[in-house]
């Protein structure tokens, strides 16, 4: 099975890309997605609504995973990263994909085994269980590997599927 995880922001998107072959987690592709912080809203969701969709053209995942929104106390940023997940989530359907959710929560302790772990316990684990040479940076690229490991584990549990 091939997964696609993301991690939505208009600022920056993250993206992996993870084989699930064997109960082994095979990184096959991850990155951002950059948009400037000069231009308009809808040309960002558009930049990440193209670049979404190029990567799934490129790796043909079988399935989409992407970070529930978590409570925020600010709301132009929840807001902001509402707009993103809803591309997000239109890229996959669109493409005939199916689309599960995770809450951060269900990502770190799918990850890490402990639902509290700081950003640098995720990194340090996405990078064993990925045999990875370093962290991928930025953040949003780690978290975005995370979703794609909690959803390789938890695939017929946890998700909520759209």
């Amino acid at each position: 099975m091939i997964i696609m995880g993301v991690d939505p922001g208009t600022a920056i998107t993250g993206y992996g890309v993870v084989k699930l072959e064997d109960n082994r987690h095979i990184a096959l592709g991850y990155g951002a997605i950059r948009t400037p912080a000069n231009q308009c809203t809808s040309s960002r969701l558009e930049t990440i609504y193209e670049g979404l969709t190029d990567l799934i053209a490129e790796f043909n995942p079988d399935c989409l995973a992407v970070e529930e929104l978590f409570f925020n106390k600010n709301v132009a940023s929840a807001l902001a990263v509402g707009q993103a997940r809803g591309v997000a989530i239109l890229a996959g359907a669109h493409a005939g994909l199916t689309v599960s959710e995770y809450t951060p929560l269900q990502v770190k302790m799918a990850v890490t085994g402990y639902g509290k772990a700081s950003k640098e316990q995720v990194a340090y684990m996405i990078k064993m269980l990925l045999g990875l040479a370093e962290a991928p940076k930025p953040d949003d690229v780690t978290d975005a590997l995370a979703i794609c490991v909690c959803h390789g584990h938890n695939a017929n549990n946890w998700g909520r599927v759209q």
